[in-house]
C-alpha cells in the first residue's frame, strides 16, 4: 500500500505489530527517504479509559553546506496523544491547527533558528 506525503509517493517496505516503515523514491543504500507510521493502543485503567498514541515520521539525508560533513539526516516526528471517548470533531480541530502552525511562518522560524518566544 502507497502512502502520500505532500503529493510524493511512500511505498510500504518493512512491517511489525505497530508500525509500517515507508520508502520514498529518493532512497539509496546511502541516503535516506524513509516514513514510518506507528501506534500505541490505549491501555485503560480502573479510573482512566487511556490515551491511543501515534506517531509519524520522516526522515531524509540532505547535502550540507558550509558544514563539517557534507550530508545530514533531518528528522520530523510528531506524537499524537487522544484520550478515549475524544469526540472526531475535537481531533480535526486540534490536526487542523496543528497542521497549520506547521506551515506558518513562527514555526519555520522556531525550526530554523530555535527561536521559542514570539
Amino acid at each position: 500500500m502507497a502512502l502520500s506525503i505532500n503529493a510524493k509517493a511512500f511505498t510500504a517496505d518493512s512491517f511489525s505489530k505497530d508500525s509500517v516503515a515507508y520508502i520514498g523514491a529518493g532512497k539509496t543504500v546511502s541516503v535516506k527517504d524513509d516514513a514510518k507510521l506507528s501506534r500505541v493502543a490505549p491501555k485503560p485503567t480502573v479510573s482512566f479509559s487511556g490515551l491511543g498514541r501515534t506517531q509519524a515520521k520522516l526522515t531524509r539525508t540532505l547535502t550540507l553546506t558550509g558544514a563539517l560533513t557534507p550530508t545530514g539526516d533531518t528528522i520530523c516526528q510528531i506524537d499524537v496523544s487522544i484520550p478515549v471517548g475524544c469526540a472526531g470533531a475535537d481531533i480535526d480541530t486540534l490536526l487542523n491547527d496543528m497542521g497549520a502552525f506547521l506551515a506558518s511562518a513562527s514555526f519555520k522560524t522556531h525550526v530554523k533558528s530555535q527561536q521559542i518566544s514570539f
